[in-house]
């Protein structure tokens, strides 16, 4: 399995082995069940369907999901991912999903929807570096101007403007994972994610770099030239050659 879903708790702090602090956020995620599979022949791809989230009346589940739900006899589940799989069919119905899929060192991506600002100007939207901020400058956080007046006589498509901020589908990539606990459900992920706290999240194994965070081995030391070791080397036959 490569993703699996969970919510955001908060921001901490991981105390690494060289005692550096590094800031870090705790999920929760799981144990997802999969609720359904796709296969090659009958919807042209591969993939397996996982539900999360059991904190769910049955009339917030629209009445496809609380049917496809009692013929697989499996209680409802507030949110519901498609996961794309080569190995699809090695999977069942009903097969729970824990976060021992991933482990200290892996590299994940986190998708969540960002936390909503509102109507924001160009310079909190865009980090526009504004006008001159002294008296009498007349322009300090206005947009200024957004297109020519001869020609085309119209703002072109695209323009960075005022406007909304935030409240999007976001994913940050290459997250590296810190420490898990399987009996609690927890990750702790180095840097931040997406969203607030308690905002579903969709956690899946980094699409740029899956084989995870290599460990880099400390460069050996050389070996400092000793004239008595040398001698006693080339009197027994080792030549007296530095190193």
């Amino acid at each position: 399995m490569q993703a699996i879903l969970g919510k955001k708790i908060g921001m901490t702090q991981y105390i690494n082995a060289e005692g550096r602090q590094i800031p870090a956020t705790a999920l929760v995620a799981g144990p997802c069940v999969v609720t359904g599979l796709r296969t090659a022949e009958k919807n042209g791809y591969k993939a397996a369907q996982i539900g999360y989230g059991d904190d769910v009346k049955a009339k917030r589940v629209s009445k496809a999901y609380r049917t496809q739900f009692e013929k697989a006899k499996l209680p409802l589940k507030r949110w519901v991912r498609e996961v794309r799989l080569t190995d699809a069919e090695n999977y069942e119905v009903g097969q729970e999903i824990k976060v021992d899929i991933f482990k200290a060192g892996d590299l994940i991506d986190v998708q969540g929807k960002s936390i909503g600002k509102g109507f924001a100007g160009g310079m909190k939207r865009w980090h526009w570096g504004g006008g001159p901020g002294s008296h009498g400058s007349m322009f300090h956080r206005r947009i200024g101007s957004v297109g020519a007046s001869s020609f085309p006589s119209r703002s072109w498509p695209g323009h960075h403007m005022p406007g909304h901020l935030g409240d999007a589908t976001t994913t940050v990539q290459n997250l590296e994972v810190l420490k898990v606990d399987v009996e609690k459900n927890l990750i702790l992920v180095k840097g931040s994610v997406p969203g607030g706290d308690n905002a579903l999240l969709y956690i899946r194994r980094s699409l740029k770099r899956p084989a995870g965070v290599k460990v880099k081995q400390a460069p050996k030391k050389a070996e400092k030239f000793d004239p008595l070791k040398a001698s006693k080397k080339a009197a027994a036959g080792g030549g007296t050659k530095k190193k």
